[in-house]
C-alpha cells in the first residue's frame, strides 16, 4: 500500500489543489489527513487562496480515498459539510506490518505521546514543521504543513511505501526519508 500523509490545509483552495495534484502524481492508495482542514485558526494568517467552500468540494470529490483525524481547528460544523469522517481524535493503522498512531498533535504529540510500543510510529501535524525524531523506542514524525509552513520549512507531505517514509514538497521534491527497518 502507498499512503500519502498530509496536514494543516487550513481552508486553502490553492494548496489543497496542489496537494490533490500531488496525490494523483504519486498514485497513492490513500490520503491520510492529520487535521485542520477548513479553518485557518486564530493564531494563523489567512493562507493563500483561502476558500473553505472550494476545499469542501475538492475533498468531497475524492472522499473514497481519504482517512482523517480531527485537528484543533476542526469542528462538528465542518463534519456537517464533509462527506468523510473527520472527528476521530486518533487512528491506529497497520500498513504493511508497520504500526502507525496518527493524531493531529494537540492532544497527543511529540511532547505528550500516547503509549506506544518499540518500533511504532507517531504521526502528527499541528506544529507545521516537518520532523523525524527517534524518541527511544518509537519514532515521532510530522509531514509539515500543506498551506502554512513554519520555521522556514516548505509546503509538504509524506509518502509511506515499501517500509520507507519520504518527505516531499508539494512540487514532488524529496528532501528527507526514513527507513522503518532501522527500528524494527
Amino acid at each position: 500500500m502507498k499512503l500519502m500523509i498530509a496536514s494543516d490545509i487550513h481552508g486553502s483552495e490553492y494548496y489543497c489543489s496542489k496537494l490533490l495534484k500531488a496525490f494523483d502524481r504519486e498514485e497513492a492508495d490513500r490520503l491520510l489527513l492529520l487535521g485542520d482542514i477548513l479553518y485557518h485558526g486564530p493564531r494563523n494568517d489567512l493562507p493563500k487562496g483561502y476558500d473553505p467552500k472550494l476545499v469542501i468540494a475538492m475533498l468531497n470529490g475524492v472522499s473514497e480515498n481519504l482517512l482523517c483525524v480531527r485537528g484543533n481547528c476542526d469542528t462538528e460544523v465542518d463534519q456537517m459539510v464533509l462527506n468523510f469522517p473527520i472527528m476521530a481524535e486518533y487512528a491506529l493503522l497497520s500498513v504493511d506490518g508497520t504500526t502507525i498512531y496518527a493524531a493531529h498533535g494537540h492532544h497527543f504529540g511529540e511532547d505528550n505521546p500516547p503509549y506506544l510500543k518499540k518500533g511504532e510510529f507517531l504521526l502528527c501535524g499541528h506544529t507545521h514543521v516537518p520532523k523525524c525524531v527517534d524518541k527511544g523506542g518509537y519514532i515521532y514524525m510530522n509531514p509539515g504543513s500543506v498551506s502554512i509552513p513554519k520555521e522556514n520549512s516548505k509546503t509538504s507531505y509524506m509518502i509511506f511505501e515499501d517500509g520507507v517514509f519520504r518527505w516531499k514538497t508539494l512540487d514532488g521534491e524529496e528532501y528527507m526519508q526514513y527507513d522503518v527497518s532501522s527500528v524494527q
